[in-house]
């Protein structure tokens, strides 16, 4: 049996797959849970979905927003990024880079994104940079 793909989910995805759980990306949720991918993250890439948690749009108190944070943070393998910044592909958005820099330093195998900035991406990266429902297509057929 072959470990789990170690995949970088950016902030929207984890946001989908935790708030809206009869939404489509609910498949993320239960395949981490399931230990079918193991995600990465990072001291900026939790502290980014720290403030998206706490967005008035969702209107989660303090108690919704740490049980979300148990559905998921387990599941997590946190990942130390290199104080120099990697050689990567500038990205039209800086603060996507953060996702990038976590996909190199995780060695990822996936970086699984709604965001057209990183989805244009196709030069020099360290994996694969993928939507959400390409992950679930690759999770599907192994």
């Amino acid at each position: 049996m072959s470990a789990p793909p170690r995949v970088v989910l950016d902030t929207n995805v984890v946001l989908s797959a935790l708030i809206f759980t009869q939404g489509r990306l609910a498949a993320v949720r239960l395949a981490w849970q399931a230990g079918r991918c193991a995600p990465l993250l990072s001291r900026m890439t939790t502290e980014e979905l720290l403030r998206a948690l706490a967005y008035p749009k969702f209107k989660l108190g303090a108690e919704e927003r740490r049980e979300l944070l148990a559905d998921y943070l387990p599941y997590c393998t946190t990942v130390r990024l290199p104080a120099r910044r990697p050689k990567l592909p500038v990205c039209r958005d800086p603060f996507d880079m953060t996702f990038l820099e976590l996909a190199l330093a995780g060695r990822a195998d996936y970086l699984v994104t709604g965001d057209r900035d990183l989805l244009s991406l196709t030069v020099g990266l360290p994996c694969p940079i993928v939507t959400p429902d390409a992950f679930l297509a690759a999770l599907a057929g192994e």
